[in-house]
């Protein structure tokens, strides 16, 4: 018998291996980044505090599930890092392959002035 795989299990384990190996400071907060089905979050974390510096989530653009939404989520949270005046961070993909929604959101997060 063929077993099935547990797709939230693996990535929970990927994720957990990266998380300890990197961390985030106030002067250079990890960028972290959730993928549901519809939508794209992106956080920039201290870890040393355990508080959120700037958010950005796809849940009020018009086309906020696909990679032109994860794109603007990427701009938009460099700009909110920008106004917290964060121009350095650690980019945490949070276990997901550095492929398509996460991919984008990180060259957004770069063309709108991140560093990583």
């Amino acid at each position: 018998m063929v077993k099935k795989i547990d797709r939230a299990a693996a990535r929970a384990k990927r994720h957990a291996r990266v998380r300890a190996k990197i961390s985030g400071t106030a002067q250079c907060p990890r960028l972290n980044v959730f993928r549901s089905a519809k939508n794209i979050y992106a956080q920039l974390i201290d870890d040393e505090k355990g508080v959120t510096l700037a958010s950005a989530s796809s849940l009020k653009l018009e086309n906020g599930g696909n990679k032109e939404g994860a794109r603007e989520v990427g701009k938009l949270i460099a700009k909110n890092a920008a106004a917290a005046g964060i121009t350095e961070c650690v980019f945490d993909r949070g276990g997901y392959l550095y492929h398509g929604r996460v991919m984008e959101l990180a060259e957004g997060a770069r063309e709108g002035g991140l560093n990583f």
